[in-house]
């Protein structure tokens, strides 16, 4: 009997010290995947961290329309017309973008065009919505103080027929009117200068359009 007893007492000190070893390894084990996790979510803070502030970069770059996205100079052609030496980008920016050029002829530009299906603005526009609309193969024509009143009245009936045109005044631009596509440029001496129905029939819709065919209506209209 005593020798029974002593054998089972025996046999449930090995089964508890089993026990106690296995519950050893189980704690074991929960410490190794609590500290893994706890690596795993420290790396997910700083990696996102990390993302965060990148984002928050690429934002401001994206906000700020750094001119230095566009370089290069105008070379003029035989036939008068300027053209921009280096590829204009083309992305679209919330600020407003300091360009190497008056009027501009692309570069970065906000992501709404001014309308310009024959749209004629008295007032200024401005320039990172005009450029959207040369993107998509519009001519702008632009004028200052020193334009006469009768070239002025004259090019505004010839941009209200012509589709893919639009026209304000630019006060700062070097000449009293001034014809704009994407890459391109010239001054005519008045709105009968065949410069400018040259100008027109070459560049509304050209073939230096970046986007043909897209939209110069349902922008904005000032």
């Amino acid at each position: 009997m005593g020798s029974a007893k002593k054998t089972e007492s025996k046999s449930r000190k090995a089964r508890i010290e089993e026990m106690r070893r296995a519950e050893q390894a189980r704690e074991r084990r929960s410490r190794i995947l609590t500290i893994t996790a706890s690596v795993i979510v420290v790396a997910g803070l700083v990696a996102g961290g990390a993302y965060l502030i990148n984002s928050q970069s690429d934002d401001k770059d994206s906000a700020s329309g750094d001119s230095k996205s566009t370089s290069g100079k105008f070379v003029t052609g035989k036939d008068g017309v300027k053209t921009w030496s280096t590829k204009l980008t083309q992305n679209h920016v919330t600020k407003d973008v300091k360009y190497p050029m008056e009027p501009p002829v692309g570069g970065d530009h906000n992501q709404v065009w001014m309308n310009c299906n024959g749209d004629v603005y008295t007032k200024a526009i401005k320039n990172v919505n005009a450029v959207h609309s040369l993107e998509h193969g519009a001519v702008w024509v632009t004028y200052n103080s020193k334009a006469s009143d009768a070239d002025v009245k004259a090019l505004s009936e010839k941009v209200k027929k012509t589709p893919y045109t639009l026209m304000s005044p630019v006060e700062d631009q070097k000449d009293p009117i001034m014809l704009s596509a994407w890459g391109h440029q010239r001054t005519v001496t008045s709105a009968s200068d065949p410069a400018a129905a040259k100008f027109f029939e070459t560049y509304v819709q050209g073939k230096q359009t970046p986007e043909p065919g897209a939209a110069c209506t349902n922008g904005l209209s000032q």
